[in-house]
């Protein structure tokens, strides 16, 4: 069985963990209570399998705090993950400064593929989720993009979610049968 680790990493208060648990079908929280380091939430999802046959897939999100007292954690939390998701405030400016770090420690230090990470802008109820132009630097503006509501459109970010994880088990698959390949040969 296919294995996939995920990393959903960003600033404090971007709404990492509303979304997790959105995402992965777990409990509602109610009050924010900060992440403390990390939080693995285990899943599978039925409209992704690892091939032809229906083979399910099993995923790790790693639900990572935001606070930067945990930045000596984070080489720890970056091992073996297959995927990073950045979750960002679309409504705190400070947050459009600071997914470059985020992006410049998840991504470019761990040479992972462009292709591999996701930008999820959040928009809090009642914020007014303007899906405006956002300004992104390069070379965060070649990343996916995508808006999440989950007042008004919750079923947007499920799907785009979904597109994720699946571009994710390609990924894995296709290391891995070039591994079994390189093996072999």
């Amino acid at each position: 069985m296919l294995k996939a680790k995920i990393l959903f990493v960003g600033p404090c208060e971007s709404g990492k963990t509303v979304l997790a648990n959105f995402l992965t079908e777990s409990s509602d929280i109610t009050e924010y209570n900060p992440t403390q380091g990390v939080r693995i939430l285990e899943f599978e999802n039925p409209h992704v399998t690892s091939d032809d046959k229906g083979t399910a897939c099993e995923f790790e999100l790693w639900d990572c705090g935001g606070d930067p007292k945990f930045e000596s954690c984070w080489p720890a939390l970056t091992k073996d993950s297959h995927g990073v998701v950045i979750v960002f405030n679309a409504d705190t400016p400070s947050h459009l400064k600071e997914i470059d770090m985020w992006y410049s420690c998840f991504v470019q230090q761990q040479l992972l593929q462009d292709t591999r990470c996701l930008l999820i802008a959040h928009h809090k109820p009642g914020s007014g989720s303007d899906k405006g132009n956002l300004s992104l630097s390069p070379p965060l503006n070649k990343l996916k993009l995508v808006h999440s509501n989950l007042e008004d459109d919750p079923e947007e970010i499920r799907v785009e979610f979904i597109k994720y994880l699946k571009s994710i088990v390609n990924s894995v698959s296709e290391s891995r049968d070039r591994e079994e390949m390189s093996i072999i040969t």
